[in-house]
C-alpha cells in the first residue's frame, strides 16, 4: 500500500507546521518522538517511564549519554502546541508509584509533552561553549485512530469489499454474523434513509468492539474512532459502514454511506495525518505480539498486515537538514515488543525474532526509503522478577484482580510463580494453521514495591529500556 496521499493545501499546511517548529527550535533543536502501537500496546507505560528516567537520570546503563557521564539533566517544560492536550505525566506516574500501583487508563486522546535535555557534547566546538540542550517533544494518541491511515489510500468500494470479506472469515466473532445479516436484507441501491445508515453502523460497531477481545485480538478493523468517538459520536461522519457495491448512484443508500465514508476521511483521518504523523522525526513502534499469539494463527497474520499497511503511511528516509525545514522523515524507526516481563529471558531472543518477522515488509520498505531500524524485546516497567521452581523457568508477580488460569481466579493480592511456557524456535510456525502458542499469559500488576534513588524518587525496573532510548535519541545528544 503507498504512502498516505495528500492533497496540494496538505502539503502547504505541513510545510507551514515544519517552518514554524523551525523558527521556534532556532536556538534550542527540537526532536518530534511518536509513540505509535495498537490498542494496549503500551504507549502510555512507555512515554511514562521515558519521562520519568530522564528527569531522574534512572538506571539506564544502555543509554550511553548518562552512561559517559555527559547526561546532565531534564526538565519538563510547557508545550509548544496550545490547541494539544498535555501528556498527564504526573497523574500517570502516581498510578504506577502509589501504596496501590495500579496500571494508568490507555490512551483515549492525542496529547504531547515537552522534556529539555541537557547534555555535554562530544564535540570540541559544542564542549568549549558549554552545555548543548535539546527540546523533545513527545506524541501520544490512541491506538485506535492508526488504523484509520491506511483508509486515506482506499475508496469506499474498496474498504467494503475488504471488510465484508473479514466479516465472512471463520473465526471472526458471531457480531460479524448478526452485521452481514442486515446487510442482506438491505438493498444498497434503495433511497437513502438514516435509519438503515444508523443501524448498519451500530451493528458494524458492535462486530468491531467484539473482534477486539482477548480471544480475537484482531487488528486490522478501522474506522478507529467507532470505537473512540469522541465529540463526534452520532454525527454522519461515523454514521456509516461497508456495503456490497449497488447499481444506482444518486439518492441511494450506498451513495449517502460514501459520502459519509469520504466526510471521516476528510474530517478525521486526513487533519490528524497531516496535524501530527507528517511532523515527525523518530518513531517508536510498541507491538503486543504475546497477545496475538495467545489469540492464534489469525490474530498474527492480522497483527502482520496492520503494522505493514499502517507504516506505509508514514514519511520515512533519511533526513535531510535542509529539506527538513519544510518536509520532515522519520530517519530511526525502532520496533519493540512490548510485555517482555510476561515470558522468561530465556525466550527474549526468541520474541524477538517473532517480532522481526511480524514487522519484516514494513522494516524493507523503511529502510529502502533511507530510515535506520532496530528491533528489541522490552518491558518499560517490569512488573515481575525470575525464578526457578522444579527445573522450571518461572516468572514471580502479582496478576490483576479477576485474571483466571486453569480454574483459579486472582484476587490481584497473592504473588504468584508461574511457568509462561516457551515460544517456538522458528518464528514462521506462529503463522502456521492450528492451535494458538500455548502460552500462560496473565496480565500483572505494576511491581508493588519500588526501590529509591538517593534523592528518593522511585526507580521504575524495566528491560532494555536504555537500549531503547539510546536507539531513538542517543545520536542527538553527542
Amino acid at each position: 500500500m503507498p504512502q498516505a496521499p495528500t492533497t496540494i493545501s496538505d502539503e502547504i499546511g505541513i510545510a507551514l507546521h515544519n517552518l514554524a517548529d523551525a523558527a521556534a527550535g532556532s536556538l534550542t533543536p527540537t526532536l518530534r518522538l511518536g509513540v505509535t502501537g495498537l490498542s494496549r500496546a503500551g504507549k502510555t507505560i512507555f512515554i511514562t517511564a521515558l519521562v520519568h528516567n530522564l528527569l531522574t537520570g534512572g538506571r539506564l546503563p544502555g543509554f550511553a549519554p548518562l552512561a559517559s557521564g555527559r547526561f546532565i539533566g531534564a526538565a519538563l517544560a510547557e508545550s509548544p502546541d496550545a490547541g494539544i492536550p498535555r501528556f498527564a505525566y504526573e497523574q500517570h506516574l502516581a498510578a504506577l508509584t502509589g501504596k496501590t500501583p495500579f496500571w494508568p487508563e490507555s490512551t483515549r486522546r492525542i496529547s504531547q509533552l515537552r522534556l529539555v535535555l541537557k547534555f555535554q557534547s562530544q564535540s570540541w566546538l559544542s564542549g568549549w561553549a558549554g552545555p548543548s540542550t535539546l527540546n523533545l517533544d513527545i506524541v501520544d494518541y490512541p491506538g485506535e485512530w492508526l488504523l484509520d491511515l491506511p483508509l486515506l489510500s482506499l475508496s469506499f468500494a474498496e474498504w467494503s469489499a475488504a471488510a465484508l470479506d473479514r466479516a465472512r472469515h471463520p473465526g471472526a466473532p458471531p457480531e460479524a454474523k448478526a452485521f452481514l445479516d442486515l446487510v442482506a436484507t438491505l438493498d444498497p441501491a434503495k433511497p437513502a434513509s438514516d435509519p438503515d445508515a444508523e443501524a448498519l453502523a451500530t451493528a458494524f460497531t458492535a462486530y468491531l468492539r467484539a473482534s477486539r477481545a482477548d480471544e480475537h485480538a484482531l487488528s486490522t478493523l478501522p474506522p478507529g474512532r467507532f470505537l473512540m468517538p469522541g465529540d463526534l459520536e452520532g454525527t454522519p461522519a461515523l454514521t456509516f459502514a461497508p456495503l456490497p457495491p449497488a447499481a444506482g448512484t444518486r439518492g441511494t443508500l450506498h451513495a449517502m454511506l460514501e459520502r459519509r465514508y469520504e466526510a471521516y476521511k476528510d474530517i478525521v483521518v486526513r487533519p490528524f495525518f497531516r496535524d501530527h504523523f507528517a511532523r515527525l522525526d523518530r518513531q517508536i513502534v510498541l507491538v503486543d505480539a504475546l497477545r496475538a499469539l495467545n489469540a492464534g494463527p489469525a490474530a498474527v497474520a492480522d497483527l502482520e498486515t496492520a503494522l505493514t499497511d499502517i507504516l506505509a503511511c508514514f514519511r520515512q528516509g533519511d533526513s535531510n537538514p535542509f529539506l527538513r525545514l519544510i518536509s520532515r522523515r522519520i530517519d530511526r524507526i525502532l520496533f519493540a515488543a512490548t510485555k517482555a516481563d510476561h515470558v522468561h529471558h530465556t525466550s527474549h531472543d526468541r520474541l524477538e525474532a517473532i517480532l522481526n518477522r511480524l514487522v519484516a515488509r514494513a522494516s524493507r520498505r523503511a529502510k529502502f526509503a533511507g530510515a535506520d531500524t532496530s528491533s528489541v524485546a522490552l518491558a518499560a516497567v517490569r512488573a515481575t522478577r525470575e525464578g526457578r521452581v522444579q527445573d522450571l523457568d518461572v516468572i514471580i508477580g502479582t496478576p490483576e484482580p479477576g485474571e483466571t488460569l486453569d480454574g483459579t481466579i486472582y484476587d490481584g493480592k497473592t504473588e504468584i510463580a508461574l511457568f509462561p511456557g516457551d515460544l517456538p524456535e522458528s518464528p514462521d510456525s506462529v503463522f502456521e494453521p492450528g492451535d494458538p502458542v500455548a502460552l500462560n499469559f496473565l496480565r500483572f500488576l505494576p511491581p508493588q514495591k519500588l526501590e529509591r534513588n538517593a534523592e528518593g524518587a522511585p526507580v521504575l525496573p524495566h528491560i532494555r529500556f536504555d537500549r531503547a532510548l539510546d536507539f531513538l535519541i542517543g545520536d542527538w545528544l553527542k
